[in-house]
């Protein structure tokens, strides 16, 4: 008996790794080779394919494909029907001939990709970021960013919990506070950084 739920209705191919206490609701299929993480929930109509690797705590909503190559770290939330693509050249008649030719994409730690967005393969979703709902995501997203819109752009800064942040000067630094959990972070590299 495995330590994970699988629905009846749904095909887990032999050479998966799933996780403890992961769910895999309806109608869905996960790949030989996948990896999935613990406690994660796969939702209804989900295909998981065999060079995606799941964190712990990701949650996959209802109809979402997660291609070959896409990684997503820890507790990162995929909308329902939000897409990813593997391919930044798909042509019918020039089929792929190894896994190789496609693009990576990394999402990283916490990050949110709401509902009915695409994301574009080989770009990389920063921790805590959030892609809002629909939006079309082409480039690189700095972590802690929402970016909204067809291409999707930087909004806001937003807070590990969710909250927006408002900008405060302490001596010669910006610093970016939550109001609602107190996190307080700084401008890096890829991003804000937790102070």
């Amino acid at each position: 008996m495995s330590d994970y739920f699988v629905h009846p209705s749904s095909v887990v191919d032999e050479g998966a790794v799933i996780g403890a206490g992961t769910k895999i609701w309806h109608f869905s299929h996960i790949m030989p080779g996948a990896k999935i993480g613990k406690n994660c929930v796969i939702g209804q109509s989900v295909f998981i394919g065999s060079l995606a690797v799941l964190g712990d705590n990701v949650h996959v909503h209802n109809n979402v494909s997660v291609y070959d190559k896409v990684i997503c770290e820890d507790d990162v939330f995929l909308g329902p029907s939000m897409v990813f693509t593997n391919d930044l050249i798909p042509r019918s008649a020039y089929h792929k001939k190894s896994a190789d030719e496609y693009l990576t994409t990394y999402v990283e730690r916490g990050a949110t990709i709401g509902a009915n967005a695409t994301v574009v393969c080989g770009v990389r979703i920063g921790r805590w970021a959030f892609v809002g709902a629909g939006a079309v995501v082409t480039k690189d997203v700095e972590a802690y960013s929402l970016v909204m819109g067809n291409p999707a752009k930087h909004y806001r800064y937003i807070c590990e919990c969710g909250s927006g942040l408002e900008v405060r000067k302490e001596g010669f630094e910006e610093i970016y506070r939550c109001g609602k959990c107190g996190r307080r972070y700084k401008k890096g590299k890829g991003g804000l950084e937790e102070r």
